[in-house]
């Protein structure tokens, strides 16, 4: 079945007219195990790079805690997957590994890193930033911003990297700061995010721009934003679902989708129909458990998904999944 609604799309300095929009519903065509073989296998993305699929992720002993290392496999076809590399770090935690295409042409990859004490015990915490020009052969991660920082997915828009770190020590804990780089190395304070009430304020973010130059953030726990440039001063909106690991594309005919960790009786990991200030479940993958945090890709009128899963047993599990509208 499908939806047709008309629509008023703000434009920086003006207003479009009302256009009919078709919003197909979404159908699972496909979902493979592409990774198994780590004991914990978490927190993927997903990209096209040289006309291959990419996909990357955590491999550690579970969840939380030391020796987590940064996976990257590729594939032609999307079916057959081989592992590309394997990036490390001595002494530290690489975990949320987000992959992002360059305006120069290389990959780069932006990871959180957490260092832990010889007990164990978590001490502190920054990102860190490591280029391919193949996928394969990557640079030695270097470290970017100051302590306790949590750079999370970039976007670039016309030659700028965007993106939310999320401070979380000190008098004011989980502080969102939106910043921007040309070369992910050198990042620029734009804004720091305050959203309404929330005590816990901005965590992971996913920031998408619109044709007409609107920035939409979808933040955890619950928020979506959108801001015009320079992108100073945002509105909020607080969704009636709680979100984890949050991800959104925005589809050629201008639809917001969006996919994340859906709390409730066990958590799942669902897609769902999203504007810059709604999110609604319309489908969930087979997922369970431990569980989300997906790579969003559309493709030859597909779009594509990679996340994570233990509903197959007590071990998480790497997944790709693709899904058709109509």
């Amino acid at each position: 079945m499908s939806i047709f609604f008309r629509t008023t799309m703000i434009v920086y300095g003006g207003l479009v007219p009302l256009v009919d929009v078709s919003a197909g519903e979404p159908e699972l065509v496909s979902v493979r195990e592409i990774w198994a073989s780590g004991a914990h296998n978490a927190f993927t993305d997903l990209c096209r790079f040289q006309d291959d699929w990419w996909v990357v992720f955590r491999e550690a002993e579970r969840h939380g805690g030391p020796g987590g290392q940064i996976r990257v496999l590729s594939s032609k076809d999307g079916e057959t997957w081989k592992s590309a590399a394997l990036v490390v770090a001595d002494g530290l935690d690489l975990r949320d590994p987000k992959l992002s295409v360059m305006p120069d042409g290389r990959l780069m990859l932006i990871m959180g890193a957490s260092v832990y004490g010889i007990d164990g015990v978590y001490l502190t915490r920054s990102p860190r930033v490591a280029f391919s020009n193949d996928g394969s052969e990557w640079t030695e991660p270097k470290k970017i911003l100051a302590e306790d920082h949590w750079l999370w997915r970039v976007t670039w828009h016309e030659g700028w990297a965007w993106s939310v770190s999320k401070l979380g020590e000190g008098r004011d804990p989980r502080r969102g700061i939106l910043y921007r780089s040309r070369d992910g190395l050198d990042w620029q304070w734009v804004t720091e995010f305050r959203l309404p009430g929330n005590v816990w304020n901005a965590s992971e973010t996913t920031l998408r721009f619109m044709a007409d130059g609107r920035m939409i953030a979808l933040t955890r726990p619950h928020w979506v934003g959108v801001s015009h440039p320079p992108y100073t001063e945002w509105s909020w909106t607080k969704l009636n679902e709680k979100i984890g690991g949050p991800n959104f594309v925005r589809l050629p005919n201008g639809e917001l989708w969006a996919s994340a960790r859906k709390y409730g009786n066990g958590a799942t990991t669902v897609l769902s129909r999203m504007t810059h200030d709604s999110y609604t479940p319309v489908l969930t993958l087979p997922s369970g458990g431990d569980c989300s945090y997906p790579g969003m890709v559309w493709h030859n009128g597909q779009l594509w998904m990679s996340y994570y899963s233990s509903h197959e047993g007590s071990q998480s599990r790497i997944y790709i999944a693709t899904i058709t509208f109509r």
